[in-house]
C-alpha cells in the first residue's frame, strides 16, 4: 500500500486510495489535519501535532513550527540540548502521519507519494526525500502540490476544460495552469513563491498590533521580543486572521505584566496591511499565463487550494484578477493530500484510474554559468545560460553546447543553476561539475551538455567532450545545505534512539497542553479554574485509572471550550 502525504508549512495530512476513491485518514485525535508543529516533553520525548502547537507559547524553546521554509539550507532549531535540521523535525512529522496510517490501515507502511510545493529547488526537494528516509518511508515520487489539487479535481469533472490551480498555504505560494482532455490531465505551466504564505499575512498582522496597540513602546520590536511573546502574539494574530474570514472586525488582545494591550481591525485594514503581499501573489500567476500562452477568459474555473484561500481578500484578488468567483466548494485544506493518494492510486495502478494520464513540468529553467566575449579582450564571467527552460514538460532531455574560454584548459568548471535571471549571482546556486578536457587553444574544446530532469524534480547532467568522443555521466554535486549518505546514515542512526510518544497518550497531553497555554492566557478567576484543572488532570493521570481518567478528561474539555467560547470571563 502507497501512501499519500501533504506535509504542510502549518499543517499536514495522510491520504490513501482505497476501494476506488481517496480517502483523508484521521490522526489520533480523530482530526483531518496535523499541525506541523515538534515539541520536546518533560519525560525528553517527543510529541507532535496539537499538543505541540499548543506548547508553542508555554514552551517555546522546546517547541518548533514553520521549518518546512528552511528545507535544504543548514539552518537549525534548537531543541533542548540539541539542534535540528529542517529535514529532521519534518521526519517527526512524516513518522506521526505513518504511525496515523499504519493504525487506520492495520498493517505496517513504508512507501509514499509526498507532495511539494511547484517551485521547490533541487536541493529542497532533495531535503525532503531524506526526511522521508528518516522517517522510514521511501519516496514512490515527489508531486508538485498544485499538480496533486488538480489530480483530486480532476476526477470530480468530465470533459474538456482548461483550469487553474491557485495555492496558498501555510508557508508556499503555487499557481499551475492545467488542461484535460480525453482523460489526459496535462500541466502548461507552472510558478510560484517559496516565501510566501498564510504565515506572512499572520505576520503583518502581529506586526500591526504591535505599533497600534502600544506594546513595541513597552517591550520594544519584534526582532527584539522573547520567544514567548512571539508565539504569543503569533497566535492572536493567526486567530484574528481566521476571525476576519466570516467577521468585518476582529480585536486582537494580549496581556503582559498585569496590562492589557488591545487593537480592533477590519476587513479593510487588513486588506491594506497585506496588499505589498497581494501584489506579490499577482506576479506569479502573470508569468504562469504568459507561459501558457492562455488569456484569463480562456480558463473554465478557478481551482484553490491552502488553508490561507480561505481569506477574504485573497478570494477578492482572485476574482478581480480572472473576472469570476473560483471554485469554493472543495475543502482547500485537503485537496492536495487527496491527490497525493490519487496519484497513489496511479501508482498501484489501480482499475478505477485506467483512464487517468497525468503530464507535469519543470516550474523553473535550469542551465549553467557561462563567460561572454564583450570585445576584445574583454572577458566577462557570471552570466546564465538555461539548458532547460522552465514548464518544459517532464521528464525532459535537452543540450546545449558549450567550449573552453581560455589557452591550455585542462579542467572545466561547469556551475549549475537554477532561475531566471540573466546573471547567475542572482539565481539558486544547485551544484559543480569538474571535467577533464585536453589542452588546446580556446575555443577548440566543445563539449554537448545534456540536463536531464525527472517526474520527480531530479536533475542529472551528462557531458560529451566533443574532441575526444568520450562522454562523462556526472552526478551532480551534493547541494549545499543537503546531507550526504554519511550523514544521513548518522541521522538516522541518532533520531532511531528517539521516544516518541504513544499515539494513544496524545489526547491527554494535548488537552493538558491546551490547559496549560490557556492559563497564561487568563487572568482571574477563570486562570484560577483553569489551574485547579490542571491539578485534577495531572492527579488522575499520575492514578493510572482510565475511568478516572476518561471523566476528569471530559470535564476538563468542557470547561476549557466554555472558556474559548466566552471571551469576556478573559476579562474577569
Amino acid at each position: 500500500m502507497i501512501i499519500g502525504i501533504d506535509l504542510g508549512t502549518t499543517n499536514s495530512l495522510v491520504a490513501v486510495w482505497k476501494n476506488g476513491t481517496a480517502t483523508i485518514i484521521p490522526n489520533s485525535l480523530g482530526k483531518p489535519l496535523t499541525p506541523s508543529c515538534v515539541t520536546i516533553m518533560d519525560d525528553d520525548s517527543f510529541a507532535v501535532g496539537e499538543v505541540a502547537k499548543e506548547r508553542l507559547q508555554t514552551h517555546p524553546a522546546k517547541t518548533a513550527a514553520v521549518f518546512k521554509r528552511y528545507m535544504g539550507t543548514n539552518r537549525g532549531t534548537r531543541l533542548g540540548g540539541r539542534s535540528y535540521r529542517a529535514e529532521e523535525l519534518s521526519s517527526f512529522v512524516l513518522r506521526a502521519l505513518k504511525a496515523d496510517a499504519e493504525a487506520y490501515l492495520g498493517h505496517a507502511v513504508s512507501e509514499a507519494i509526498i507532495t511539494v510545493p511547484a517551485y521547490f529547488s533541487d536541493a529542497q526537494r532533495k531535503a525532503t526525500r531524506i526526511a522521508a528516509e528518516l522517517a522510514g518511508l521511501k519516496v514512490e515520487r515527489l508531486l508538485n502540490e498544485p499538480t496533486a489539487a488538480a489530480l483530486a479535481y480532476g476526477l470530480q469533472t468530465s470533459g474538456e476544460s482548461k483550469f487553474l490551480v491557485f495555492d496558498l498555504g501555510g508557508g508556499t505560494f503555487d499557481i499551475s495552469i492545467l488542461e484535460l482532455f480525453e482523460g489526459v490531465m496535462e500541466v502548461r505551466a507552472s510558478s510560484g513563491d517559496n516565501f510566501l504564505g498564510g504565515e506572512d499575512f499572520s505576520t503583518a498582522l502581529s506586526d500591526a498590533f504591535l505599533e497600534h496597540s502600544g506594546l513595541n513602546k513597552a517591550l520594544g520590536k519584534h526582532d527584539h521580543l522573547p520567544p514567548s511573546i512571539v508565539q504569543r502574539l503569533r497566535a492572536i494574530a493567526e486567530q484574528a486572521k481566521c476571525a476576519l474570514s466570516d467577521s468585518p472586525s476582529a480585536t486582537m488582545t494580549l496581556h503582559e505584566k498585569e496590562k492589557t494591550y488591545s487593537w480592533s481591525v477590519t476587513q479593510e485594514e487588513f486588506q491594506t496591511l497585506a496588499e505589498p503581499l497581494l501584489e506579490r501573489l499577482r506576479q506569479p500567476i502573470e508569468r504562469a499565463l504568459r507561459d501558457a500562452r492562455i488569456m484569463p477568459a480562456e480558463l473554465d474555473s478557478i481551482i484553490l487550494a491552502g488553508g490561507a484561500t480561505r481569506m477574504p481578500i485573497v478570494r477578492k484578488l482572485v476574482a478581480r484578477m480572472f473576472g469570476r468567483f473560483p471554485v469554493v466548494d472543495l475543502n482547500p485544506d485537503e485537496l492536495v493530500g487527496l491527490g497525493a493518494a490519487v496519484q497513489a492510486g496511479l501508482k498501484m495502478r489501480d482499475a478505477a484510474l485506467d483512464e487517468v494520464v497525468m503530464t507535469d513540468v519543470s516550474p523553473y529553467s535550469m542551465g549553467i554559468e557561462i563567460s561572454r566575449r564583450l570585445g576584445p579582450g574583454q572577458l566577462a564571467q557570471g552570466y546564465y545560460m538555461p539548458i532547460i527552460n522552465r514548464n518544459s514538460v517532464v521528464p525532459v532531455s535537452r543540450v546545449s553546447q558549450a567550449a573552453t574560454v581560455l589557452d591550455n584548459q585542462t579542467m572545466l568548471d561547469i556551475n549549475i543553476y537554477q532561475g531566471e535571471s540573466p546573471m547567475v549571482k542572482d539565481n539558486i546556486y544547485l551544484g559543480q561539475l569538474k571535467i577533464p578536457v585536453p589542452a588546446r587553444p580556446a575555443g577548440e574544446i566543445k563539449m554537448d551538455i545534456r540536463f536531464t530532469y525527472d517526474v520527480n524534480g531530479l536533475l542529472e547532467a551528462e557531458v560529451l567532450v566533443l574532441e575526444t568522443g568520450v562522454s562523462h555521466a556526472l552526478v551532480v554535486e551534493e547541494n549545499p545545505g543537503v546531507l550526504n549518505p554519511d550523514e544521513i546514515r548518522e541521522r538516522l542512526l541518532s533520531l532511531q534512539a528517539i521516544k516518541i510518544h504513544p499515539r494513544d497518550q496524545t489526547r491527554n497531553r494535548t488537552t493538558l497542553a491546551r490547559a496549560e497555554r490557556m492559563y497564561q492566557e487568563l487572568l482571574g478567576p477563570a486562570r484560577e479554574a483553569v489551574g485547579n484543572a490542571i491539578a485534577v488532570f495531572q492527579g488522575a493521570l499520575d492514578q493510572q485509572e482510565p475511568a478516572r481518567i476518561n471523566a476528569v478528561h471530559s470535564s476538563v474539555l468542557a470547561l476549557l471550550e466554555q472558556l474559548e467560547l466566552a471571551p469576556k470571563l478573559i476579562q474577569d
